[in-house]
């Protein structure tokens, strides 16, 4: 890897915790240079401004969350288990590397930036429909597998889920009790039990 593109991703791994702890607005230009160890002049040399990084860290992130999601679901061939993966990593591996410090970043981008950055906005808009799309070809899949009944709503359900599991991640980050996320959690896992 080139030197310019060892910098780049340096920047990107050691500000993102900062971004998805403390935000796009809560993380200073002093922030980075401290995680990082390199001067403005280093970080504005490799991306064009705060928003350019904040929009690889997203990125970033976004990978990060996929790969522990699809590591999980590789281990299951049916539909049905594939999709209650989602409980498992959201249940458990939600508080271990490698997901990321300061939990979902989707949520944490989508509620920050939905009225003060439009980009960001976008991108954790995309991440959810992209989200959402899996979940219904694995509904859909779990259909033609027979797993599940032909008259289960697909879109329906894939929104439901999404909605209470990031909701489950915010409930227990915001009242500090993990038994709240795992109690939830158990009702995503009976949602999925009831497409039977």
């Amino acid at each position: 890897m080139p030197k310019a593109e060892q910098t780049k991703a340096l920047i990107v791994e050691k500000t993102a915790p900062l971004f998805n702890m403390k935000g796009f607005a809560g993380t200073t230009l002093s922030d980075m240079e401290k995680a990082t160890g390199l001067t403005k002049g280093s970080i504005y040399n490799n991306f064009t401004d705060k928003n350019a990084v904040a929009l690889a860290v997203f990125d970033h992130h976004l990978k990060m969350v996929n790969a522990v999601i699809d590591a999980e679901m590789g281990k299951y061939a049916s539909a049905k288990d594939q999709l209650l993966s989602y409980v498992k990593v959201y249940t458990n591996d939600i508080l271990r590397k490698p997901f990321p410090l300061g939990g979902c970043p989707i949520l944490n981008t989508a509620i920050e930036s939905d009225d003060t950055h439009p980009e960001l906005k976008k991108r954790a808009g995309a991440a959810l429909m992209a989200w959402r799309n899996k979940i219904v070809s694995l509904i859909q899949k779990g259909i033609k597998e027979k797993a599940f009944r032909p008259s289960v709503d697909a879109e329906t359900t894939a929104l439901t889920m999404i909605a209470t599991i990031e909701g489950a991640i915010m409930i227990s980050r915001a009242t500090g009790k993990l038994n709240h996320l795992k109690t939830i959690m158990k009702s995503v896992e009976k949602m999925i039990h009831d497409l039977e």
